[in-house]
């Protein structure tokens, strides 16, 4: 009952995770940040096997799942420590981009209450757009809180599969200990313990006159 409950529960958290996943990965395609979509993109993966693992009750799989659930805490705290620019890091910078390009997060403009303001180009300027852009004005959270709160977000779901992996992980290898024990893989069968020697079979008969 245990097990079945710890799975259930790592069955949730594995297809919350890809919900989370998926919705940051558009976001990240949104602001070309390649380096989170190389990550986003194998931890989907990983996932998806965990929660195969977990499904197929496949011990080995969930281990890899519970592996890289610590490798993506690490990553989502390298993400808060960028945005919020700790540690010589800077947000401004183009380390999430390889430096293939200066663009940065896509909530940088288009987060809750943002309004872009932009200017004709200037006269003389010949650009491939009619416009460029200025600035942002009366963002309700500034764009880094935001990928703070998403990384946050992360890290609090990978602990609690991290949790459950390694409680259902525990759980299989005893069921599976237990199974063993019984004699669920006896070369020998069950019921050879209840044969009774030939001699006993053997009865002598008594003719009654």
């Amino acid at each position: 009952m245990g097990c079945c409950s710890g799975r259930c529960t790592l069955i949730f958290i594995c297809t919350l995770q890809l919900v989370l996943a998926l919705e940051r990965q558009v976001f990240d395609f949104l602001g070309y940040q390649w380096a989170p979509i190389l990550a986003n993109f194998f931890h989907i993966i990983i996932v998806i096997l965990g929660l195969f693992g977990t499904i197929q009750y496949r011990p080995r799989y969930i281990v890899v799942y519970t592996v890289w659930a610590a490798l993506w805490v690490a990553w989502n705290v390298f993400i808060i420590c960028f945005y919020l620019d700790v540690g010589g890091l800077s947000k401004d910078s183009d380390l999430l981009t390889f430096n293939i390009s200066a663009h940065h997060s896509w909530w940088s403009e288009h987060g809750p209450g943002c309004v872009r303001k932009e200017m004709p180009q200037a006269p003389g300027v010949r650009t491939t757009e009619s416009h460029s852009y200025i600035t942002v004005m009366g963002c309700l959270m500034d764009y880094q809180y935001i990928e703070v709160v998403h990384s946050g977000t992360q890290i609090l779901v990978a602990l609690l599969g991290f949790v459950y992996a390694c409680y259902v992980v525990s759980a299989i290898t005893e069921e599976e200990d237990s199974f063993d024990f019984i004699g669920g893989f006896d070369p020998f069968p069950l019921y050879h313990v209840n044969e009774k020697p030939s001699h006993l079979l053997l009865k002598p008969m008594y003719l009654s006159t």
